[in-house]
């Protein structure tokens, strides 16, 4: 059997302060809440044709308890259209963020601009436009 990947279905990130994650991905980012189950710490988030779960810190669900918040992974970079760098990075800024600089990157489709921030608990992410033509 040969594996077949097409997309990333979804990414789970530890959350030490699961709200203030919430507001950042949903008012920031752009996500919306999809589906959540309180009693097991769990929040999942649509982002595009994929899920950013969030899961509580020392929940149910974190098999990772002893582990630091912000230590749960590399980064996670999603793709965004239309990409406008100098619209993102004000905005992000604007919003509390602290934006790095747009720089041609290689991804999934190929090079194209991206930048990088972190989220409020030191998780990287990267902000991946089209490739370029």
């Amino acid at each position: 059997m040969q594996i077949r990947i097409r997309e990333i279905d979804h990414v789970v990130i530890r959350a030490a302060d699961p709200a203030s994650m919430t507001r950042f991905y949903c008012e920031v980012l752009g996500c919306r809440v999809e589906r959540e189950e309180r009693e097991l710490g769990l929040l999942q988030l649509r982002a595009g044709r994929s899920l950013v779960d969030l899961i509580t810190a020392g929940g149910p669900l974190d098999r990772n308890a002893q582990g630091g918040a912000g230590r749960n992974m590399d980064h996670l970079c999603l793709r965004v259209e239309p990409f406008d760098g100098e619209a993102l990075k004000a905005w992000l800024t604007q919003s509390g963020a602290r934006p790095g600089e747009v720089v041609e990157r290689y991804g999934a489709e190929g090079f194209g601009p991206s930048l990088y921030l972190f989220d409020p608990e030191g998780n990287m992410i990267e902000l991946k436009g089209p490739p370029a033509a």
